[in-house]
C-alpha cells in the first residue's frame, strides 16, 4: 500500500484491528498510523548480549533480555496453591519471576534459555523481583558457535520499546513490523533537496531503520534524519504562526510627549537599569506600528520586568487604549494591582483607574469592574483567569500582558488576545530563563527581549544545602539562623511542598521525586499546618508572629496575611508554593524551603528570588533528605552552587530530559517532542529554523510543499493549542 497523508492519519484499527488499536490508545494514547511510527524504540539488546540486572529502578515497568538459570516450585502454606520462582541473569546481577499457581511454566523456562521479561520491578525481602511478567523466548538455533547462522542470529538487534502492562515490548514491534509492511514510500516533509546536501535519510529509509535495523550505525543515521525532520515542521509552524500573525494590522500606539508615561518615569525614586531601558525603547517602537507586538520579555528573580511591562501598558492609555495583564495567581495579582497604584500616585490612578478583576471579586465589585472594563474607563486591568470569563468585554484592548507564561497554555492568552475588537499587541513575560533554542522552541512565534541586569543595591542571596538525613542537627542550625534575622528586625519565608498530609497543595505541582530518585523511599513532606504548629511550640520561636498562605485560603484571607507581611506585622510566612513568583517583601531576607527535593530546579530558583530584594542580604537554606549521589539531590545541589538562572535553565533540561518542554509545559497536555533534544539538538534545531524560513519565504502558503503541510496539519490538538492555532 502506497503512502500518503490520508494514510499516515488512518486509524490503528484499519491496520491492527479494534482491539489492539485500543491498547495502544490506553497505553500510549497512539491513534493513528503516524504516531505509532514516532513510537521509536528506547534502546536496543543483541539475543547473544544480556542487560545490566543491577541497574534496574525499583517501580519501573521493564523489558530485559535475560537468561534463566534456576527454576524451583513450592507450596504455599499460608495461602494455598504453588508458587513458581525462577531466577534470571545477566551473568553478575539476578532477578527473580515469580509465577502463582502457574507451574506450567516451569516446561517453557528451563535453566539456559534466553528471553525478553517484561513486568514492574519490585522488591520483597530486599530481592528484586518481577511479579507475572510477560515474556517471550528466543527459538535458538541449535548451530556450533562457529557457525556464520549463528553469529548472526546473536548479533541481530532486538528493538526494546516504551511498554506497559497491557502493551509489551514485542507486541508493539509486531504491530510496527505489520504496519511497515503494508505501508510503502512514506512521505517526507523535508524538501529532497535539504536532505540530500545534509546526507541525511528520508523520512521512510528513517522509520524502517529505527524500527528495523540490521546494525547500530542504522539507528544513528534514523535518529539523525527524524531529528531533523521533527525540528523542521517544528520550525516551519512556528514561523508560519508568526508569518500569520503579522500579517493582522494592529492599532499603533504612540508614545505623546509629556503624557502619563512621562510623568511616571519623572516621578521613579531610582534610574532604569541599562537593559530595562533597550528593552523599553524596542518595546515603545513595536507598539507604535501598525503590525501587532509578539515579544517574550525574560529575565532574572528580580531584574524589572514588570516595571517594563508597566511602561508598555502606560503607552498604550496615551494613545486611548486599555492594557490587561494576566497573573496566574490571586496573590499575584493583587499583588501587581497593590504597586501599580503605589508606583503610579494618585493623580495618574484618577486618569487611568487602574482596575482588578479576580474570581473571587464580590458580585458587586466584581460588577463595577466589569462596567469600567467594558466603557474603556478601566485603562489598566489586571486579574487572573477571570479575564478570559465570556462577561469580560473590552472598549478599546490595545496591548495584552501574560505573567509568568509557563504557568498559561497558550490557548489561554489566545482567549484574553481575542476579546479586542482588532489584533492587540502582545507581551510575554517570564521570569524563568530560557536557554536559545528551548525560545526557539517553545516560543518560536516570538521575538526575544532578555533582561539580565539587576537593580542597584540589591545584596545577593547565598544558597546552602541542609543535608537533614546525614545532619540532622544542621536543620536544628537553619532554625537558629532564621531567628538571628528575625532578632535582627528582618522577616523570613518558609516554604512546604504540602497543605496538610492528606491534601496537597493546588495552586502549583512540584516536581516530586519518582523511585528511582532513591534507594530508599523519602519520609513523608513537611506541611504547612504540621509546620505552622511546630514553629510555633519552638522556644527559639516564642514571641514570634507566624502564619500560613496556601491555596486552600480564600483570596481575601491570602491578601490580608500578605499585606500584613509586607507591612512588617508577621514574621514568618509558611507557604506552599502561591509565593513562587511576582511577591516582593524586601525586608524579607531569609528562607527555608523543606523536602526541597520535591520541587524542580526552575521552581526552587523562583522561590528563592523571594528573599535578598532589599538592602539586605538574602539567605536561602534548602533542606534535603535525598542521598548524595541521587537525582533528588543533584536538583538541589544545581541550585544551591548558582544564582545564575541561565545555567540553572540548562541544568534543569538536563536532569528533566525535556519531559514537558512543549505540551505540559505550555499546554498542559504530555510532551509533544517525540526524539528531539532542544539543548542537545541545538544545531540542528537552529539550521531547521534557517531552513523553514528560506522555504517560507518561497512558497508562503506551502502550496508547493504538500508533504510539510500535510506534516504540519498533523500536529496533536496539544501541540496546535500551543501554536496558537483556534
Amino acid at each position: 500500500m502506497n503512502a500518503s497523508a490520508s494514510v499516515l492519519d488512518a486509524p490503528l484499527s484499519t491496520f491492527l484491528g479494534e482491539r489492539a488499536a485500543e491498547s495502544f490508545a490506553k497505553s500510549f494514547g497512539i491513534t493513528t498510523i503516524d504516531e505509532l511510527l514516532w513510537h521509536t524504540p528506547r534502546r536496543y539488546a543483541k539475543r547473544g548480549e544480556l542487560t545490566a540486572l543491577d541497574e534496574l529502578p525499583v517501580g519501573d515497568h521493564v523489558s530485559i533480555v535475560a537468561e534463566v538459570r534456576k527454576v524451583t516450585e513450592r507450596r504455599m502454606r499460608s495461602r494455598g496453591g504453588s508458587l513458581l520462582e525462577a531466577t534470571i541473569t545477566d551473568g553478575r546481577g539476578y532477578i527473580t519471576l515469580t509465577f502463582f499457581n502457574q507451574a506450567w511454566r516451569s516446561r517453557e523456562l528451563q535453566p539456559g534459555v534466553r528471553g525478553i521479561f517484561s513486568g514492574k520491578v519490585g522488591r520483597y525481602k530486599g530481592l528484586a523481583q518481577l511479579a507475572h511478567p510477560d515474556y517471550e523466548l528466543f527459538d535458538e538455533l541449535e548451530l556450533d558457535a562457529s557457525d556464520a547462522r549463528a553469529k548472526r542470529w546473536a548479533d541481530e538487534l532486538i528493538p526494546i520499546y516504551p511498554a506497559s502492562k497491557r502493551l509489551q515490548s514485542w507486541q508493539v514491534q509486531e504491530a510496527v513490523k505489520l504496519v511497515l509492511g503494508e505501508v510503502t514510500d512514506i512521505p517526507d516533509p523535508v524538501p529532497a533537496e535539504l536532505r540530500r546536501s545534509n546526507g541525511q535519510l528520508t523520512l521512510d529509509e528513517a522509520f524502517r531503520r529505527i524500527h528495523q535495523p540490521v546494525r547500530f550505525s542504522d539507528v544513528a543515521a534514523a535518529k539523525e534524519a527524524l531529528r531533523a525532520t521533527e525540528a523542521f515542521v517544528f520550525q516551519t509552524a512556528l514561523l508560519e504562526q508568526r508569518q500569520l500573525l503579522r500579517q493582522n494590522a494592529a492599532f499603533p500606539r504612540h508614545r505623546r510627549g509629556g503624557g502619563v508615561l512621562d510623568q511616571f518615569d519623572a516621578s521613579l525614586p531610582f534610574e532604569l537599569t541599562n537593559d530595562q531601558r533597550t528593552t523599553g525603547e524596542v518595546i515603545a517602537r513595536e507598539l507604535a506600528q501598525d503590525e501587532a507586538m509578539q515579544r517574550l520579555v525574560q529575565g532574572e528573580v528580580g531584574s524589572g520586568k514588570t516595571l517594563v511591562a508597566i511602561r508598555a501598558m502606560l503607552q498604550t492609555a496615551e494613545d486611548g487604549g486599555q492594557s490587561a495583564l494576566l497573573a496566574p495567581t490571586e496573590v499575584l495579582a493583587a499583588q501587581h494591582y497593590r504597586s501599580l497604584i503605589e508606583s503610579l500616585g494618585p493623580v495618574l490612578c484618577t486618569k487611568l483607574l487602574p482596575t482588578l478583576l479576580t474570581g473571587s471579586l464580590p458580585t458587586s465589585e466584581r460588577r463595577r469592574a466589569l462596567l469600567r472594563i467594558a466603557s474603556g474607563d478601566a485603562k489598566l486591568v489586571i486579574g487572573t483567569h477571570a479575564l478570559l470569563g465570556e462577561k469580560v468585554s473590552f472598549a478599546d484592548l490595545g496591548l495584552v500582558i501574560v505573567d509568568e507564561q509557563h504557568r498559561f497554555g497558550v490557548e489561554q492568552r489566545e482567549a484574553l488576545r481575542q476579546r479586542a475588537g482588532h489584533p492587540p499587541h502582545l507581551l510575554v513575560l517570564t521570569a524563568t530563563p530560557i536557554p536559545r533554542t528551548v525560545a526557539m522552541t517553545v516560543f518560536g512565534d516570538l521575538d526575544v527581549s532578555t533582561i539580565a541586569e539587576l537593580p542597584g543595591g540589591r545584596q545577593g542571596i547565598e544558597s546552602f544545602v541542609v543535608a537533614a538525613a546525614e545532619r540532622p542537627h544542621w536543620l536544628e542550625r537553619a532554625w537558629d539562623r532564621v531567628v538571628e534575622e528575625l532578632d535582627a528586625g528582618r522577616q523570613a519565608f518558609v516554604v512546604c511542598s504540602a497543605i496538610s498530609r492528606d491534601e496537597s497543595e493546588t495552586d502549583a505541582e512540584p516536581e516530586l521525586p519518582t523511585e528511582q530518585d532513591q534507594a530508599a523511599p523519602l519520609p513523608p513532606p513537611a506541611t504547612v499546618e504540621d509546620t505552622v504548629e511546630l514553629l510555633r511550640a519552638m522556644p527559639r520561636f516564642a514571641g514570634k508572629r507566624i502564619e500560613a498562605v496556601h491555596g486552600k485560603l480564600s483570596a481575601d484571607e491570602k491578601d490580608e496575611r500578605m499585606r500584613a507581611f509586607a507591612a512588617g506585622r508577621i514574621d514568618v510566612i509558611v507557604a506552599t508554593t502561591v509565593i513562587e513568583v511576582g511577591v516582593n517583601v524586601p525586608n524579607a531576607s531569609v528562607m527555608i524551603v523543606l523536602d526541597a527535593d520535591r520541587f524542580g530546579v526552575s521552581q526552587l530558583h523562583q522561590l528563592r528570588g523571594r528573599v535578598g530584594r532589599g538592602s539586605h542580604p538574602g539567605l536561602c537554606l534548602l533542606v534535603t533528605n535525598a542521598l548524595p549521589d541521587t537525582p533528588a539531590r543533584e536538583r538541589v545541589e544545581a541550585v544551591a552552587s548558582t544564582l545564575d538562572g541561565f545555567l540553572l535553565a540548562e541544568e534543569d533540561l538536563r536532569l528533566r530530559k525535556e519531559g514537558n518542554v512543549l505540551g505540559a509545559a505550555q499546554s498542559g497536555g504530555a510532551s509533544s517532542l517525540r526524539i528531539l533534544r532542544v539543548v542537545d539538538d541545538a544545531e540542528t534545531i537552529i539550521e531547521a529554523r534557517a531552513r523553514a524560513a528560506e522555504v517560507l519565504e518561497g512558497d508562503p502558503t506551502l502550496e508547493n510543499h504538500p508533504e510539510l503541510r500535510a506534516a504540519i496539519n498533523r500536529v496533536s490538538s496539544s501541540e496546535r493549542a500551543f501554536l496558537g492555532a483556534s
